[in-house]
């Protein structure tokens, strides 16, 4: 980095630089820290340090705030997540209605495989077991509130302070589909009942990708609005956990959320390809 930008990235944020190698080093090591013991304790303690895990990136995001020295990056923390004035919440109904056809379309595509239409139907449980329905609706909504603070706190703008949003979009996507990888091996989630099938594995960590670019749309739509994506992860959560469909199904979903991301890109390409946010986000 010549001495240009680096005065631009620093001064251009009001004297605040972004550490985002990092930030993630400590997001990994304080999840990981929690879900690699989990792997081989009974369930009933396993949960609890999946929880644990699960808080670690807003705990390690709201540190590298709070002890930054900067008031403009405290200040756009609070802003972004109470800052209601900032969601465009018909934006935020368009990403969710996206999705909704991107389900949709899916199911209606694997009948072609030989699924079945009874996947249109909601489950009766939830895809993890161990902790009742109410333990988790709870883990649903606590996991899409703090993945977003923690996420969406720092760890986005951290990259996307050095690239345009397309790029930060494919780091962002890759970095948090690896961060789940201890969850296929926990007994009970989610990801370890994936384990069935190698290529559902497979088909998990890939789908995050794209999903990132979505994530993304969401976010800069609302004027990075932690809130708008918060709502939206919500649904995409729900919507995972209660439609019926099939494993094989998801493989399906998956490359029709690709074809959804690239439209998405295609028509907001100024949105991914701009560079003028490049080392000037806390000021813009």
């Amino acid at each position: 980095m010549n001495e240009q930008t680096k005065t631009i990235t620093t001064d251009g944020n009001k004297g605040y630089r972004y550490r985002p190698v990092l930030y993630f080093a400590m997001a990994y090591l304080f999840t990981w820290i929690f879900w690699v013991p989990a792997i081989f304790l009974p369930e009933d303690i396993s949960v609890v340090l999946m929880l644990l895990g699960l808080i670690s990136p807003a705990v390690v995001s709201t540190v590298f705030i709070m002890t930054s020295g900067s008031e403009a990056l405290k200040a756009d923390l609070k802003a972004k997540i109470f800052g209601f004035y900032k969601v465009k919440w018909l934006n935020v109904l368009l990403s969710v209605i996206v999705f909704a056809l991107i389900v949709v379309c899916s199911i209606l595509l694997s009948l072609a495989f030989g699924q079945s239409a009874d996947q249109f139907a909601f489950t009766s449980d939830f895809n993890f077991t161990g902790v009742g329905i109410a333990g988790a609706l709870f883990t649903i909504i606590i996991a899409s509130v703090l993945e977003e603070i923690g996420w969406k706190g720092y760890c986005e703008d951290s990259i996307g302070n050095y690239m345009n949003w397309f790029w930060e979009s494919v780091i962002f996507g890759a970095i948090w589909s690896f961060w789940h990888f201890p969850l296929i091996f926990i007994q009970g989630t989610y990801q370890a009942g994936l384990m069935v099938n190698p290529l559902f594995v497979i088909n998990f960590f890939v789908s995050a990708i794209p999903m990132g670019f979505i994530i993304t749309w969401v976010y800069l739509a609302s004027d990075r609005s932690i809130l708008a994506c918060i709502v939206f992860h919500l649904f995409v959560n729900f919507m995972q956990e209660k439609i019926a469909m099939t494993p094989e199904t998801k493989c399906v979903e998956t490359i029709v959320v690709f074809i959804a991301t690239a439209i998405i890109v295609w028509v907001k390409r100024d949105m991914f390809f701009e560079t003028r946010h490049i080392g000037r986000i806390l000021e813009t």
